[in-house]
């Protein structure tokens, strides 16, 4: 039976469009894609993402486990930071993409993807060295994401902490709305903003304040459709599109947070030897040239030749055209190359670009 999270009710209320997104009953849209789309691009957007899991890793080798089991480098972080990774399985095929926040050398929390949350927590329990704890807290921890321009004086109204002051993947701890939570500089949207996390008794409550108090900046309630295409035209991975067990972080354009220079961790060996041959093939952004929108496993030409497999696409609300994404082999993965895509039979030219397909500045303050 799917779950509800404690904003369910308000989607409802919104007549949101409800669907089953990974066992949990989530909003897709309340107006439409586009349109609220521009709201977080332009003003302020609320997402609920309570479906998010989060463990809890505490102890005196709880560095070192997370060394261990993800391929960035969490020795380099300090109080208060957060750390962009993944979990890869021996062969370097990734288990999942997540966040690691560090509270203290013996305090950590791994934001996990919704439809990952039991088998992450299976692998991560399965290489749990003695002392070392290994919570799962995902159902009962809530999630909002608070995206956009004018996110920041809006939240800054309810909180004494200087929100600026925080920088991006950095978080603190603290008060808002007067409730207890993590404020983290963190989100998928490519905009300035927050996700707040709090105990789900106190959800209703936040979600009226943040609504009351953002009517004249036009907030509004925005669901996965439009968190999707965000993501996409900042060229951010999907988990079960762009990134599965049977891609690896090199491939994947995530050589940037697979630290190969760490000591040991699991599927290093793989992955040092993908990085000295270079990998078959890329995860390129390409741009529609023709007008056509690219769907998951469309396949890609060059010329007569298949390229490629589409892995995420749309309609970019901020371009007007058609974007994607998809893995091509190395020699084709070049800015600038012409491909195909095969849209039922029918071939329509696209290019290779360079990523992000919009640009990222606003996430700086």
């Amino acid at each position: 039976m799917s779950k509800k999270t404690p904003f369910y009710d308000r989607h409802i209320a919104l007549d949101a469009k409800i669907v089953d997104f990974t066992g949990y009953m989530m909003p897709i849209s309340y107006t439409s894609i586009n349109q609220e789309h521009q709201v977080v691009r332009n003003a302020v957007g609320v997402f609920d993402v309570s479906h998010m899991g989060e463990f809890m890793v505490s102890g005196k080798q709880a560095e070192t486990f997370l060394q261990h089991i993800t391929v960035n480098n969490v020795a380099q972080l300090i109080d208060g930071q957060a750390q962009y990774s993944a979990m890869c399985y021996p062969d370097g095929g990734i288990v999942d993409d997540l966040i690691v926040y560090r509270f203290h050398k013996k305090k950590y929390m791994m934001v996990v993807n919704a439809s990952n949350i039991d088998k992450d927590f299976s692998w991560a329990k399965k290489h749990l060295p003695e002392g070392v704890t290994l919570r799962n807290d995902s159902d009962n921890i809530a999630l909002l994401a608070v995206q956009g321009p004018e996110s920041v004086g809006i939240l800054q109204s309810f909180t004494d902490i200087p929100l600026k002051e925080i920088g991006f993947y950095h978080f603190a701890e603290g008060t808002l709305a007067g409730r207890k939570m993590i404020i983290s500089r963190t989100g998928y949207t490519g905009e300035p903003g927050f996700e707040l996390y709090h105990d789900p008794a106190d959800s209703l409550a936040l979600w009226d304040a943040l609504f009351e108090a953002g009517k004249s900046a036009g907030i509004q309630a925005v669901g996965l459709g439009a968190r999707d295409t965000l993501r996409l035209e900042m060229k951010y991975a999907l988990y079960g599109n762009d990134i599965d067990k049977t891609t690896n972080p090199i491939e994947a354009g995530l050589g940037w947070i697979t630290k190969l220079n760490n000591e040991d961790f699991i599927g290093k060996d793989i992955l040092v030897k993908v990085k000295e041959e270079k990998p078959n093939r890329r995860l390129i952004a390409f741009k529609m040239l023709d007008r056509g929108i690219p769907r998951h496993g469309y396949s890609l030409y060059l010329g007569e030749e298949l390229a490629g497999t589409v892995t995420s696409g749309t309609m970019s609300p901020s371009l007007g055209v058609g974007i994607g994404t998809g893995y091509v082999h190395r020699e084709w993965a070049k800015i600038g190359t012409e491909l195909f895509l095969d849209v039922r039979g029918k071939r329509l030219q696209a290019l290779i670009v360079k990523p992000p397909f919009v640009d990222s500045s606003p996430l700086s303050f």
